[in-house]
């Protein structure tokens, strides 16, 4: 019964203070018996979890043991009180919001909860609605916050996953048997491993796992590994103190405390430095995460779901996948298949680009006529739906497609694999020109690596 409602207190908004107190998990620390009980009956009825500490030694083994959103301290208690506790827990690590409990309105008081990391204070005594309201201030401000911080790498991630709506678009046999075991997984706890070619979709499955799930309504975090300078990516996915290396101005939590009760999406899992790698399998196995500089292991309640176009066996006999981690990401591995695979789907998903980019950049859209639909099932896509995509965003800008695809499908309809190579080389070429000959920007504009350009420039022996 205490689960049930528990479960539909989160699905529930409290209309006067905010949508996420139903969600929260809360820790008080009081000494005083009728304090405690009078703050479990004012916030247990709303809040997913409540507990509390008599003293601070108490409260300092709950944090070791849970994650808490928010810590309700008073501050006079016997042996420490709580100013100097909270200094000393910020000290250690320790990244929740806290609110001080005080009878004391003095200036001296309030600099030092302030100093000492409290984000607020309410005076004895207090009516509940004022406490509510202080702890509502903490969760707004914290989701925010967290927000921020993923918004900067998702404005930097690919934009597929906008315009496909988190699910896959299609009916070839290929995707709709990625479909139904994306269906079947995503209420399990179980970690994924997505394969597949650069462009294929995998943030898209990710996200579809994700909006499946029972954590639909908590974060949904991507991280791109290859995207992180590897000096940084320990303090950027664990977090840091102040003070824990040089420049580290200010405490920081990490990208993986932001996906708290959510989901964690690592793609290109295999760009991972070495040294990562070891400490993400201590994460992956204890669930508990050990922000740069910290003495405190932070519980942390994730779903993680992996992403490579790596062969990581081959990684890892090379030496540089660790083979442990290898064992524990490739729990249950679905395969992404490349465009060219995919049947028809190449023509539904260009009428869908072609509405949805036509309405996002404010142009009429480019009628796809036959000709440029039998060119688009006969060409190899080698960067796959990303490809596809900046195809008609710059078939949008321009107004007409190009002209490899505007008349191949009509002066090679029965042409075979040679033609084919043709229109790749061409288009290739094509969007190369219209990048000053910058490899990286053609490739960027393809949806390929830069690799995969060398390689098709050493194949023509150009």
């Amino acid at each position: 019964m205490g689960e049930a409602s528990g479960k539909l207190r989160e699905t529930m908004a409290d209309p006067e203070f905010g949508p996420w107190l139903a969600k929260a998990s809360i820790l008080v620390v009081d000494d005083e018996p009728g304090m405690r009980n009078f703050l479990m009956r004012t916030l247990a009825p709303r809040c997913r979890k409540l507990e509390t500490a008599a003293d601070t030694e108490e409260a300092s083994r709950k944090l070791d043991e849970s994650h808490f959103d928010v810590v309700i301290l008073d501050n006079i208690m016997p042996g420490k009180n709580g100013v100097d506790w909270l200094a000393e827990q910020r000290a250690i690590g320790f990244f929740s919001d806290a609110i001080l409990m005080t009878a004391y309105a003095d200036l001296d008081t309030a600099i030092q909860a302030l100093r000492a990391g409290a984000v607020d204070f309410v005076l004895k005594p207090f009516r509940s609605n004022q406490l509510l309201n202080a702890v509502a201030r903490c969760l707004d401000r914290v989701r925010l916050q967290r927000e921020n911080y993923v918004l900067r790498y998702e404005l930097t991630s690919t934009s597929d996953h906008i315009l496909l709506r988190d699910k896959f678009i299609g009916e070839s046999a290929t995707i709709r048997r990625v479909r139904d075991t994306l269906a079947k997984v995503a209420p399990l706890p179980t970690s994924v491993l997505l394969t597949g070619q650069s462009g294929t979709g995998k943030e898209v499955a990710a996200r579809s796992l994700h909006s499946l799930s029972d954590r639909a309504d908590k974060p949904f975090v991507p991280i791109n590994c290859a995207a992180i300078p590897p000096d940084m990516i320990e303090s950027e996915l664990f977090g840091h103190l102040k003070g824990a290396f040089t420049g580290a101005e200010t405490t920081r939590e990490g990208l993986f405390m932001h996906a708290q009760g959510g989901t964690l999406f690592l793609d290109e899992i295999g760009e991972l430095p070495l040294a990562t790698q070891s400490k993400l399998l201590r994460v992956i196995e204890d669930r508990r995460v050990r922000p740069v500089g910290s003495e405190r292991e932070i519980p942390v309640d994730l779903r993680f779901v992996f992403a490579t176009n790596a062969d990581l066996e081959r990684e890892v006999q090379a030496g540089r996948f660790r083979a442990d981690l290898y064992f524990r990401v490739n729990v249950m591995r679905i395969h992404l298949p490349p465009l060219k695979d995919r049947e028809n789907d190449v023509q539904e998903l260009a009428t869908l680009f072609m509405r949805k980019l036509s309405l996002q950049l404010g142009m009429p859209p480019v009628p796809i006529p036959d000709s440029v639909r039998a060119a688009l099932a006969r060409y190899d896509w080698p960067g796959n739906v990303r490809e596809l995509r900046n195809l008609i965003e710059r078939t949008l800008i321009l107004g007409r497609f190009p002209e490899e695809f505007g008349s191949y499908g009509e002066r090679h309809e029965t042409s075979g694999n040679a033609s084919l190579a043709e229109v790749e080389k061409r288009h290739i070429l094509a969007v190369l020109k219209e990048a000053g000959g910058n490899r990286d920007e053609a490739a960027r504009r393809l949806g390929i690596s830069r690799k995969t350009i060398d390689r098709k420039f050493a194949s023509w022996n150009a």
